[in-house]
């Protein structure tokens, strides 16, 4: 990242750490480097076994009670919802023919809600689930919609754009106890806090958010976990998802996940109260600076990612306003950046639609100093007072 930017936009895609350069370079001194894991000479089965060294401990820095044959590597966290959702809904209903309901919470990232449209041309009724006003999922309104209809729930385990973290816990339960299966989006989640994965039967993770190299996920679906393979040809991934694996970012992928996972509790700690540093300095220095969601309390949002409204200012403007000034922060998902309505997960969530238009999200993780985050929060208020 250019020394010239603040950049604090993290849950779009963390810088590269240095480590994962390392990592890089590490495996190119192996004599397998670029050898086909699937070949069945010498140098083949040496990269078979990096790659499988990998599997094992990205499961391990993952949780959860997964095993390595239930992890598939993937091209990054979009192919690992899709994967999921489709392979699980379709399995399901393979089994059980009168499974065509898939419940989705409304405030997916798009790489799910997208599928929507799609879900239904493969014949499935789909059910959008909304948050409170708190922008939480809960399991009491889940109990209310599923029936002996759904083939799968699918609620992300911490929102992308409010940093809100859902019980999945509950969330799965209630989906069992109606014969469904659960899926996690937990892409922004892992690495920031520790994973309630325990009874969820899949979920989905990428390496850029974490700060290995974009272009490598991964999804976890439990071997019990009915699925029906979307892609054919080769048998790699255990059949479920065929192509040559890239073994360098999957080595590397497992390299950062360790590195993080080692590190969370102090991290987290001392990343959260940054963001709660941020938090205070805004909304109590200019009335007109909100938060998205009053649910602060460090248990019930990621560490690290600062949701705020500005009324009577645009998004659009505050972010260029701020990139004129160095510092590098988003209206919401970058994956929708480019849209011109409001965050669909803040219409969920009941926010006026004048107040969802000055969104911006700030994001970072240890690696951002506390000089920095001051000196985002005057440029900001100066902003906020000079075009208000």
């Amino acid at each position: 990242m250019s020394s010239e930017f603040a950049y604090l936009d993290y849950a779009a895609s963390a810088p590269v750490r240095k480590q994962a350069y390392q990592a890089q370079e590490a495996y190119r001194k192996l004599a397998c480097a670029g050898a086909n894991p699937n070949s069945l000479h010498s140098m083949g089965r040496m990269a078979h076994q990096v790659l499988e060294d990998a599997r094992r401990d990205l499961v391990q820095a993952l949780g959860g009670g997964f095993r390595p044959p239930e992890l598939l590597f993937t091209s990054g966290g979009t192919e690992s919802n899709n994967l999921a959702i489709y392979g699980i809904a379709e399995g399901v209903r393979r089994q059980d023919p009168g499974r065509t309901t898939v419940i989705i919470s409304a405030i997916e990232h798009d790489s799910i809600l997208d599928l929507v449209s799609k879900l239904h041309e493969r014949g499935f009724s789909v059910v959008l689930l909304p948050p409170r006003c708190d922008g939480k999922i809960y399991a009491d309104d889940l109990a209310q919609r599923i029936d002996e209809h759904c083939a799968l729930v699918s609620v992300m385990h911490a929102n992308n754009e409010t940093g809100i973290v859902m019980d999945t816990i509950s969330l799965a339960r209630v989906a069992h106890s109606a014969g469904a299966r659960f899926h996690t989006d937990a892409i922004q989640a892992f690495g920031r806090i520790p994973l309630c994965i325990d009874e969820v039967d899949a979920v989905s993770i990428a390496a850029h958010k974490i700060g290995a190299p974009i272009g490598i996920g991964a999804v976890a679906i439990r071997k019990t976990c009915p699925f029906k393979a979307q892609n054919f040809g080769g048998g790699q991934e255990f059949g479920r998802r065929p192509g040559t694996q890239d073994v360098q970012s999957a080595y590397v992928f497992a390299t950062i996940a360790k590195l993080v996972m080692q590190d969370l509790p102090s991290v987290r700690a001392q990343v959260a109260a940054k963001a709660q540093a941020v938090y205070d300095r805004l909304c109590q220095k200019d009335t007109h600076i909100v938060p998205t969601t009053t649910a602060l309390i460090d248990e019930n949002r990621l560490p690290g990612l600062v949701s705020i409204m500005v009324d009577g200012l645009d998004s659009e403007t505050l972010v260029l306003q701020l990139d004129a000034r160095g510092y590098e922060v988003s209206a919401g998902s970058a994956c929708s950046s480019a849209s011109l309505e409001p965050s669909h997960v803040l219409k969920a969530m009941g926010i006026p639609r004048d107040l969802a238009f000055g969104a911006l999200r700030i994001s970072f993780d240890e690696r951002v100093s506390s000089d920095v985050l001051d000196g985002f929060c005057d440029t900001l208020l100066d902003i906020v007072a000079r075009y208000r």
